[in-house]
């Protein structure tokens, strides 16, 4: 059995496509799985780190206002579908997936005029252009939000909620482990800081102005910062000179980043959500307001609207941001309340579920 997983370009699409990567390797060992990504971006080299082959297109997407980049889009396209239909041809797979993101248009159109069946993944509260422009021929949809049939025909819609890592699910018992690992202390609350895989400018710049109100409060600080802040952040630590505040580019070990946490500032990225679900942590919520159609807000408010997270808005972030994560550490009652409502929400057999999808095509 062979399957094609394709998308990327965010950690957001590159988690999911591998948990279910590896929920279908749990079911069938013996399925040959092939990922196709866009040549420059992360997958190419998360992919491989967690054991998965990849094959790169040159397709890059269509910039939102007017630029010299975009002439190269039509080029980049055709070269991009043509080799993608040599992938199908040369891998034959009996199922294509897509997660989302312009790398798997290409794929999945080539799959479905070539007959195999395709599934998409659709993360989102809002979808995707990608996902919406192949929903026409795909079999199966499956989604993390109700309401999506605003996008997609509801007969071919399934609710299974967003696949995580396995490692992230079984992130509770692992606190010991988390500060072990960060060098941290149990009698110390810490706080947890992710901007997403890329980072977040607002969320980084406030907390580099305001680190002297994070060294005086005494609380410990894991602070994913992105690749374009490390330096800065590493910087500003430096002239705090304190110990409690560690910065990272990426973290790699979110498993134990979580369970390190008791309070977390994250954007408000589908995975993201999903993620802060499963490990039940009380959380405020900063969406990047320049995602599409503004999907990180609405994916804030199906939280915040059970009294499952706080809301800090991007342009509150400089004035409330530090201020409010310092009265949620303090407040353990409120605390404990974001806790058990947001257990509520979580979907920790979606890995499994979008896998026995994939499989029902396979058997179709």
């Amino acid at each position: 059995m062979r399957i094609i997983i394709s998308g990327g370009g965010t950690g957001g699409h590159i988690y999911p496509a591998i948990a279910i990567a590896n929920e279908l390797k749990t079911i069938d060992p013996t399925i040959e799985l092939l990922f196709v990504g866009a040549e420059g971006k992360m997958e190419m080299e998360k992919v491989p780190r967690a054991g998965y082959p990849i094959v790169g297109l040159p397709v890059v997407g269509i910039k939102r206002q007017l630029t010299l980049e975009n002439l190269a889009f039509p080029l980049k396209l055709s070269r991009s579908l043509r080799q993608a239909r040599k992938i199908v041809r040369d891998f034959q797979p009996n199922v294509a997936v897509g997660v989302g993101g312009y790398a798997s248009g290409p794929v999945l159109l080539a799959a479905s005029r070539s007959g195999v069946p395709i599934l998409i993944q659709e993360q989102n509260s809002y979808a995707g252009l990608t996902n919406k422009i192949l929903s026409r021929w795909a079999k199966k949809i499956c989604v993390a939000y109700p309401g999506m049939d605003a996008f997609f025909p509801a007969e071919k819609i399934q609710m299974t909620g967003n696949p995580v890592r396995t490692d992230i699910i079984a992130a509770a018992g692992k606190r010991a482990e988390g500060l072990a690992h960060f060098g941290f202390q149990a009698d110390h609350k810490t706080l947890l800081i992710i901007g997403g895989s890329q980072g977040a400018r607002s969320i980084n710049e406030t907390i580099e102005k305001d680190l002297n109100l994070l060294v005086q409060s005494g609380y410990q600080v894991i602070w994913q910062t992105g690749p374009q802040f490390i330096e800065r952040a590493r910087m500003a630590i430096a002239n705090s000179a304190s110990e409690r505040i560690k910065a990272f580019d990426f973290i790699y070990e979110m498993d134990k980043a979580y369970a390190a946490a008791d309070t977390v500032i994250s954007r408000a990225g589908a995975l993201s959500v999903s993620e802060l679900c499963l490990v039940e942590k009380p959380a405020i919520l900063v969406p990047f307001p320049a995602a599409s159609e503004d999907h990180q807000t609405k994916n804030a408010m199906s939280l915040v609207s059970r009294q499952a997270a706080l809301l800090v808005t991007d342009r509150e972030a400089g004035s409330k941001l530090v201020s409010s994560a310092l009265q949620l550490l303090e407040n353990t009652q409120e605390q404990q309340l974001l806790s058990k409502n947001i257990r509520e929400l979580a979907r920790p057999k979606a890995a499994r579920e979008i896998a026995e999808e994939v499989l029902k095509l396979v058997n179709k």
